[in-house]
C-alpha cells in the first residue's frame, strides 16, 4: 500500500568530528538510529523531510549556533525534542536553549550512557507527544476523514489511519491512483487533518500547460518578467503559504519545472520569474501521479532524484474493482447527495441493479460510480444498468438485504473462479483483478476452500 517511509533517526549536529562520531557509535549500540552532521545548515534539509526523531546539538556550531538551530526546530515542528550539548562555560546558554525550547542539555565532558540516557527519554517524550496528537486527531476528525473517504474495506481503512498519521507531520506527500480513485479528496484530508487546516489549500493541474504558463502558475513572475507580464503575479506555491500545495498530473510536469520544484522541496525558497529575491516557502506539497514515476525515471521521462524527494512518503488508493465491497456504501452516500443536489427522492436500488454495479470492472473508478448515481437520480438511462446486463442471478437475489446479496455474489463469482483457476488463488487474483491478499481475505470471510 505505501512505500517505505524514510525511519525516525536521531540527528547529531556537532563540529568536531571525533565528538560526532562517539555520540553516533553511542547510540548505533543502543539501538538507535542516528546520523551525524558537521552545522546546522546541513541539519536543516534533514529536518524537512520529516523523519527526524530528535535532534543532538552542540552549542557551539561553525555558522548558525546551536540555539539558532533550536528556534528553526521550534518554528518546524514545536514537538521535536532537542538536546543542547555546551561547555561547563555555556550554562546561561543552555538555559537560555531551554527556554527556546529544547528538552535538555548535558555538559562537556559526559558518559555516553548519559547521552542514550537522556536520548531515549527524548524519544519517548516524541512518541506519548504523537499518540496524543493522534487520539486527539481521531476525536476531532475521525468522522470527517471517513466522510471524504468512504469505504470499510481493508485498503480504504489502511488509507484513512496513514493519512491521520501522518497529517501532522511536515512531510511532503506522494498520492498514487488510477484516474478517477479519489486522488484529491486524500489531499484535502490531509490539509483538513493536520494543523495547516486553516492555512489555504491550493490545487493545481500541472496537465495541459505550457512550459511558460506553468512556471508562472507555480513561481509566479515580476512585472515585466516576459511579454504580457504587466504587473507581479504571486504563484500558487507562494500562495499557499501556511496550508497545502495539491500537484495533481505531476507526471505531465516538463523537466524544467521538475528542477525547479526540486529545489523548493529541498530548499524551501523560491524565486518568481525576472526576480533574484529568494522567498521563504512553508507550504506542505502533496503531489498526484496515476503512472509508476520510478519506472518513468528509469525510461527517462520523470527526474529520480524528484521522485525519491517525494518518495518519502506514499498513499496508494486501491482502483474500485480491488474493493467491491465498498460499492454499496459509496452508491448509497452519491444517491444521497446526488438527490439532494438536484432535489428528487433517493431511488431504492435494486438487487438486480446491486448485482450488475457488483459485477462491472470500473475502468472510470469512484468517478464512474458517481456519474451512475447521479443517472440514477435523475431516472436517465445508463449503459452499466442496462436490462441486458442485469443477469437471472441478480433477479434471484430478489428479497435480499443488500449486504446479503453482496455477500451472495461476491461468493458466487469468487468460488467459480476458483473452479476455473483448479482452487489456485494466485491465479483467480489475478483473473479477478484483485490483489492476492485481498482475494485471501475474502476467501477466508466467506467460508470458500481453495486448493493453494
Amino acid at each position: 500500500m505505501t512505500a517505505p517511509a524514510l525511519p525516525e533517526t536521531v540527528l547529531v549536529v556537532e563540529d568536531d568530528p571525533h565528538v560526532r562520531l562517539g555520540c553516533v557509535q553511542a547510540l548505533q549500540l543502543a539501538n538507535v538510529a542516528v546520523e551525524g552532521v558537521g552545522s546546522a545548515e546541513e541539519a536543516i534539509p534533514r529536518l524537512a523531510q520529516g523523519h527526524i526523531a530528535a535532534v543532538v546539538t552542540d552549542m557551539r556550531l561553525p555558522k548558525a549556533d546551536g540555539l539558532t538551530l533550536v528556534r528553526l526546530c521550534q518554528q518546524q515542528d514545536a514537538t521535536l525534542p532537542v538536546v543542547m550539548i555546551t561547555g561547563h562555560g555555556d550554562i546561561d546558554l543552555a538555559v537560555e536553549s531551554m527556554r527556546a525550547g529544547a528538552y535538555d542539555f548535558i555538559t562537556k565532558p559526559f558518559a555516553s550512557e548519559r547521552l542514550v540516557d537522556v536520548v531515549r527519554r527524548a524519544l519517548e517524550k516524541r512518541q506519548l507527544t504523537r499518540e496524543v496528537a493522534r487520539l486527539r486527531r481521531q476525536l476531532e476528525h475521525g468522522d470527517d476523514i471517513e466522510s471524504r473517504l468512504i469505504g470499510q474495506s481493508p485498503a480504504m481503512v489502511a488509507v484513512r489511519r496513514l493519512i491521520m498519521d501522518v497529517a501532522d507531520s511536515p512531510v511532503d506527500v506522494l498520492v498514487h491512483g488510477e484516474t478517477g480513485c479519489g486522488k484529491e479528496l486524500v489531499a484535502q484530508a490531509l490539509h483538513a487533518c493536520s494543523g495547516r487546516r486553516n492555512g489555504p489549500y491550493v490545487a493545481l493541474n500541472c496537465g495541459g500547460m505550457p512550459d511558460n504558463l506553468l512556471d508562472s502558475e507555480l513561481f509566479g513572475h515580476e512585472a515585466g518578467a516576459f511579454t504580457g507580464a504587466q504587473k507581479r503575479r504571486v504563484g500558487k506555491i507562494e500562495f499557499a503559504q501556511g496550508g497545502t500545495l495539491f500537484l495533481d498530473e505531476l507526471e505531465t510536469m516538463p523537466t524544467s519545472m521538475q528542477i525547479k520544484l526540486l529545489r523548493v522541496l529541498q530548499e524551501r525558497k523560491l524565486e518568481r520569474l525576472g526576480s533574484n529575491t529568494p522567498i521563504e516557502v512553508d507550504c506542505r506539497i502533496v503531489a498526484a501521479t496515476k503512472d509508476d514515476l520510478l519506472e518513468r525515471g528509469r525510461q527517462g521521462t520523470f527526474r529520480s532524484d524528484l521522485y525519491y524527494r517525494l518518495n518519502v512518503v506514499t498513499i496508494t488508493l486501491p482502483p474500485l474493482r480491488e474493493r467491491r465491497e465498498d460499492i454499496p456504501l459509496l452508491m448509497a452516500h452519491f444517491t444521497a447527495t446526488a438527490a439532494q443536489r438536484f432535489n428528487r427522492a433517493p431511488p431504492e436500488l435494486s438487487a438486480a441493479q446491486l448485482a450488475t454495479l457488483m459485477r462491472h470492472d470500473w475502468p472510470g473508478n469512484v468517478r464512474e460510480l458517481r456519474n451512475v448515481a447521479d443517472c440514477l437520480v435523475l431516472g436517465v438511462r445508463h449503459a452499466i444498468l442496462e436490462p441486458a446486463q442485469v443477469s437471472a442471478g441478480g433477479d434471484a437475489a430478489a428479497g435480499l438485504s443488500l449486504s446479503e446479496a453482496v455477500e451472495r455474489f461476491e461468493r458466487e463469482l469468487i468460488s467459480a473462479e476458483l473452479g476455473r483457476q483448479g482452487g489456485n488463488i494466485a491465479r483467480a487474483a489475478e483473473a479477478l483483478k484483485v490483489a492476492k491478499t485481498t482475494l485471501h481475505d475474502k476467501v477466508r470471510r466467506l467460508g470458500l476452500s481453495p486448493t493453494s
